[in-house]
């Protein structure tokens, strides 16, 4: 009697071990499609509002000079499940493969579906663009192009439960018409986990 109370209990445990490693599983094979469908990461959409040139300084007699500051309203929209937190970083300005300006940016959390909004002041001088065989074909043509490139290293976490790290690479296109001082930008981003 006992023996047939013992191979029933452990039939029942044996069946309520394999219906929990069953579920399990269901829930496991589940979790993982939607971390790779519903949960893939996505590449932020980051958009510039050029605002204004400010401060702007030009002279060609004696020496050619031009000291602007380029001001950029920058929103970065994560478009994921997961809060993206970033540690401090510097934006580059470039013309022409020449570095002409660096901005800082300070570090931030974006919340999951969230924006953030960053203002960017590039101070611009030109005693580096000078230089550049290109300039003054530029500078006929009414039109600086520039280009600027950031890098955002910090984590990713999804419910608060999976956290990793992550990498996100910004470059912008921006130009800057001379004589009315209208800025527009392209920009475009890629997020590395």
């Amino acid at each position: 009697m006992k023996e047939a109370k013992k191979g029933k209990s452990r039939r029942v445990l044996t069946i309520c071990c394999g219906v929990a490693a069953l579920l399990l599983f269901i829930f496991l094979i589940v979790f993982i499609i939607l971390l790779f469908t519903v949960f893939k990461p996505k590449n932020p959409k980051i958009t510039t509002h050029p605002t204004s040139l400010e401060n702007v300084k030009f002279q060609l007699y004696p020496n050619v000079s031009i000291n602007a500051t380029i001001v950029l309203n920058v929103t970065i929209s994560n478009r994921n499940y997961g809060s993206f937190k970033f540690h401090s970083s510097t934006a580059y300005v470039d013309y022409r493969g020449t570095l002409i300006a660096e901005i800082p940016i300070e570090q931030a959390k974006i919340p999951a579906h969230g924006n953030f909004t960053i203002t960017a002041y590039a101070n611009v001088t030109a005693e580096k663009m000078v230089t550049n065989p290109n300039f003054y074909n530029d500078m006929g043509s009414g039109h600086l192009n520039f280009t600027s490139t950031a890098t955002l290293k910090g984590k990713v976490s999804i419910f608060k439960i999976i956290q990793m790290g992550a990498k996100v690479t910004n470059i912008c296109d921006i130009s800057v018409e001379i004589m009315t001082r209208k800025v527009e930008s392209k920009c475009r981003a890629k997020a590395k986990l």
